[in-house]
């Protein structure tokens, strides 16, 4: 269970500071899948007036990284605590009664994430990175932008055959760095049980090219 408290800070909205207590039948057991059915984690109640308030948290930047983009910004969110707990809370959630054996997170932002939620759930973490920033071997997946195509990379022993993972990153938009990475692990031999996001632009259609892989994304604009 949880105490929470509130205050309201500078911006005029009520900051959530959430304190949790575990009990020792919560425990995980290192090195197995996790069954979030038997083993809870610290999961906040999923509402709309934590979504308000998240939704609140994420900064409108126009005309980044180039004129006529309005950048959607989360580092408020990550910046104060309560809110990147409640974000946090919302993947965890997300992963209840799904046995994982590891999450996935994206170059970079979704690093913060993906990272996070694999500590909360006592499972590995696997980054996929942009070509050229991992230092073992690795395979290679191409995908294309407005302006031409990009490559990621995921190291080979990232993966064992049959393992089932959970992808996360921070924002879905056109679809084509989580179509990436939904391939490598395919070409690992992984299982991909979910793909997940605490922000989608559903004007790019995104999801369209993650099919037929289940997306789940928070926050949509």
């Amino acid at each position: 269970m949880h105490d929470r408290h509130q205050k309201t800070d500078r911006r005029g909205y009520e900051k959530i500071s959430i304190h949790w207590k575990f009990h020792s039948r919560a425990a995980i057991s290192i090195g197995n899948p996790v069954d979030l059915k038997r083993a809870s984690a610290s999961i906040a109640l999923v509402n709309s007036d934590i979504l308000e308030k998240l939704r609140f948290g994420v900064r409108d930047v126009p005309d980044f990284p180039k004129k006529g983009i309005i950048f959607k910004d989360i580092t408020p969110i990550l910046s104060d605590h309560g809110l990147f707990r409640a974000s946090i809370d919302l993947f965890l959630e997300r992963c209840r009664g799904k046995k994982i054996d590891k999450i996935v997170g994206i170059d970079a932002r979704g690093f913060l994430f993906g990272s996070t939620v694999a500590y909360e759930l006592g499972v590995g973490f696997v980054p996929i990175r942009k070509r050229g920033k991992l230092p073992y071997k690795t395979e290679v997946a191409k995908y294309s932008l407005e302006y031409g195509e990009a490559e990621m990379e995921m190291h080979i022993d990232a993966l064992e055959a049959g393992e089932q993972v959970v992808l996360v990153d921070d924002l879905l938009a056109t679809g084509g760095t989580s179509a990436a990475a939904a391939a490598l692990i395919e070409r690992a031999g992984g299982k991909l049980l979910e793909a997940q996001f605490l922000i989608e632009l559903e004007f790019l259609h995104g999801r369209e090219r993650l099919k037929p892989i289940p997306v789940i994304a928070f926050l949509k604009y």
